[in-house]
């Protein structure tokens, strides 16, 4: 099993490189999604990858949307690459363990982000205004405080280097409707709510986390990743204490390292050093043995 930057699979045509996943279009009904080790903070790609991060990014997805499969259905078709399209096989030390056929759905046009304690953007906002995405709250609220009902707060979907813009769920109405706005708020607080609670059984807080979601023969379905470290924030509950910033095993380490540096947010990126590296490449190993039990399969 190789450390993937880049994939360069000649048979299929590449769909799409994004920050962190390379889509290939298998045939017009089926996608491959490589998820490689490029790592994205601030919506820039660093120079330097996090080996096997995205083994950790698929292999945490596959397992929560097993766990999600009654909720919701899901644009899985396979996983292994013995399953796969006998032309990918030669590409198995790239694929193995960070790859999956997808059925092809066309992506809702909002992120769908629910957070279950004040932390981030969302405490930035609560500092200047009160409330969250049009969600107001009570007053005195603490940073990192656990909300009383999880919060569902869309955003809109940026272009490659681009930021995501907050909206409310009144926008997002406006965009895909009130049945399907209403539908996915349901789909995805029910998904964090069941997620959360197993993860605290295994004693991590998930503090806030983005799902995406399609549409496929006229159905919703659960695509993309799913409660992984890149799109949610993991804390560990030993030592939980509101009023301040929270460790973490996800990305966070990362932009504190990087926000504590003399940049601009812009590209190019800094070079990471190996201690940060080895620090990024431990935290989402161990929020993956911590979740499932297993150790990752490279």
């Amino acid at each position: 099993m190789n450390v993937v930057t880049k994939t360069n699979i000649t048979e299929y045509p590449l769909v799409s490189r994004g920050k962190v996943r390379d889509i290939y279009e298998i045939d017009k009904d089926t996608l491959l999604l490589v998820t490689t080790d490029r790592m994205s903070a601030f919506d820039v790609i660093m120079n330097e990858p996090i080996p096997y991060k995205g083994v950790v990014l698929n292999q945490i997805t596959l397992f929560w949307m097993d766990m999600f499969k009654d909720i919701l259905p899901n644009h899985l078709i396979a996983s292994e690459v013995k399953d796969f399209p006998e032309p990918l096989h030669k590409y198995a030390a790239d694929l193995e363990g960070r790859s999956v056929l997808v059925r092809k759905a066309k992506p809702l046009p909002i992120e769908c982000i629910v957070r279950g304690h004040i932390t981030g953007s969302g405490w930035k906002d609560y500092l200047k205004t009160g409330s969250v995405c049009g969600h107001a709250l009570p007053a005195g609220l603490q940073e990192s405080e656990k909300l009383g009902t999880p919060l569902f707060t869309p955003s809109t979907k940026a272009e490659l280097g681009e930021h995501d813009e907050n909206i409310t769920v009144e926008q997002a109405i406006g965009m895909i409707g009130e049945e399907l706005a209403r539908k996915v708020e349901a789909v995805s607080i029910a998904i964090f709510s069941q997620g959360r609670e197993f993860a605290e059984s295994k004693g991590i807080i998930i503090a806030d986390t983005k799902f995406e979601f399609g549409m496929l023969d006229g159905e919703l379905i659960l695509i993309d990743e799913v409660l992984t470290p890149d799109s949610s924030r993991f804390w560990p509950m030993a030592g939980y204490t509101p009023g301040k910033g929270q460790p973490s095993f996800d990305k966070q380490y990362l932009r504190d390292w990087l926000s504590a540096q003399p940049w601009d947010k812009t590209p190019p990126p800094p070079a990471l050093p190996e201690n940060v590296i080895a620090e990024t490449k431990k935290k989402y190993e161990e929020a993956y043995s911590i979740l499932t039990g297993k150790a990752l399969p490279c």
